[in-house]
């Protein structure tokens, strides 16, 4: 089971901040548990979600979380990734896994997704790199690797132009206002990283804003 500790230096007067970091907290681990690997063995060092994909959204209750006032509504272009195929392999219980997809989907990808045991048996068939896992894989019929919650854009982006070292692209963890991990529009920034053929990785885009994900 994971545990969360999270330094407070708040104040009797600072409920509301209180509030926030509880109601954050209570979804990092209820994301946690509905992305969970329920089948695969606890000690299995690749097994997802890591310890850090826990760190990284706890962290949204700390101090990263952007209010819903500066986000705009979600904008899909169902021409981005068309003719593009993938398959997905995913598990069974896994609901952020389930609206990725639709994001894809609704981006133009034609999805396929598989519900397997084991997902880390995957990840080492394709050679994502154990800090560089999240919930699921996704892989085109072409070859290449999209890792966790990639937006859209940066998979077309990536695909139209794929660099010759890269096997694919990953967004470690489960970044709270990624792609299939909204939550009360709340938002952390994260990097989408690419995967070297090598095993070596490097940022391919740094994600700031929900805006850069559109």
């Amino acid at each position: 089971m994971t545990v969360f500790k999270i330094k407070s230096n708040l104040t009797p007067n600072n409920q509301s901040s209180k509030l926030l970091r509880s109601t954050l907290l209570l979804f990092a681990a209820s994301s946690l548990f509905a992305c969970g690997q329920s089948s695969t063995s606890a000690s299995d060092a690749s097994s997802v979600p890591t310890e850090k994909s826990a760190a990284i959204t706890a962290n949204v209750a700390e101090s990263q979380a952007t209010p819903a006032s500066v986000l705009s509504t979600p904008v899909s272009n169902p021409e981005l990734l068309k003719n593009v195929s993938a398959a997905v392999y995913k598990d069974v219980n896994c609901g952020c896994c389930k609206d990725w997809i639709s994001h894809a989907e609704d981006n133009g990808l034609d999805a396929t997704a598989h519900d397997v045991a084991d997902v880390a048996l995957f990840k080492d068939r394709y050679s994502v790199p154990t800090e560089m896992r999240s919930c699921h894989t996704a892989v085109t019929t072409d070859g290449y690797v999209f890792e966790g919650h990639v937006p859209a854009k940066y998979m077309a982006q990536f695909l139209a132009n794929p660099p010759v070292q890269a096997i694919g692209l990953a967004v470690p963890g489960m970044p709270v206002g990624s792609p299939g991990m909204e939550y009360q529009n709340k938002f952390a920034p994260y990097q989408v990283m690419q995967i070297n053929k090598d095993g070596t990785t490097q940022v391919y885009a740094d994600i700031d804003s929900p805006q850069q994900q559109l």
